[in-house]
């Protein structure tokens, strides 16, 4: 999940009286969760994770109602590909003033190590594709500039890589970046065909937009296979595809 607001707002006041449904979702994606916010006075992310079940943890009910932010990623994690569950696992990844989600799996996970430029390899706090995946597009937007960076990594992930998802959201200080590009042949036993799907909800609030599982009644589909580039400023809403 991840949005962008007029003014500050906590993660459960923007997301309306069904957050409690997304946040059920952590019976399954119960291996860690995490927040990453940008205070008002400030565009460089807070991060606070922790590796266990959101549903269960008094910290994330207090985060979700108390942290107040006018962006912010939040993040429950499903550990695939026989990953740890470990702090350095969860997300958001952060790196400066850039943070980063990822939903699916890409493998092996050190296959990304190849377009990853080697300054990145001791910031690393884990061992998973996703943080590979946030500092492969990042060695790609070094290249370039944001908007072709990312639609380079992704392009390149894409063609390039054995993966089931590289759906994403990447939080800067001047976008919200939601990369939608999944492969529906690999979509986890017991879910349903739209596991992948990204949905989005523009009002006077500002931006939502989360994958699904909770009550998304109105809002947008964002097609498999494109990016969506939200100012934060503006809120105008630009959507490529790849």
């Amino acid at each position: 999940m991840g949005y962008v607001a007029n003014d500050s707002t906590t993660i459960a006041e923007i997301a309306g009286p069904d957050f409690a449904e997304f946040t059920a979702l952590s019976a399954k994606h119960g291996d860690g969760w995490g927040i990453a916010s940008t205070p008002p006075s400030n565009s460089t992310p807070e991060l606070l994770v922790e590796p266990g079940r959101a549903k269960e943890s008094s910290k994330y009910s207090q985060a979700v109602r108390t942290i107040e932010s006018n962006a912010a990623l939040l993040h429950l994690r499903w550990a695939t590909l026989g990953l740890s569950v470990s702090e350095g696992n969860t997300h958001p990844f952060v790196h400066g003033d850039i943070s980063f989600i990822h939903n699916g799996g890409i493998k092996p996970p050190a296959s990304l190590d190849i377009g990853i430029d080697p300054k990145y390899f001791s910031q690393m706090r884990g061992d998973t594709d996703s943080e590979r995946y946030f500092y492969y597009l990042l060695t790609e937007i070094d290249k370039t500039d944001l908007k072709s960076g990312v639609l380079a990594g992704v392009k390149a992930i894409s063609s390039g890589f054995e993966y089931s998802s590289i759906n994403a959201m990447m939080m800067t200080p001047d976008f919200l970046v939601v990369i939608c590009e999944h492969n529906n042949n690999k979509i986890p036993d017991d879910e349903g065909l739209d596991y992948y799907e990204l949905y989005y909800r523009k009002d006077e609030r500002g931006i939502l937009i989360a994958s699904t599982g909770w009550n998304q009644s109105g809002w947008n589909n964002l097609l498999n296979h494109h990016v969506m580039f939200v100012d934060r400023k503006s809120q105008e809403v630009e959507v490529i595809a790849l």
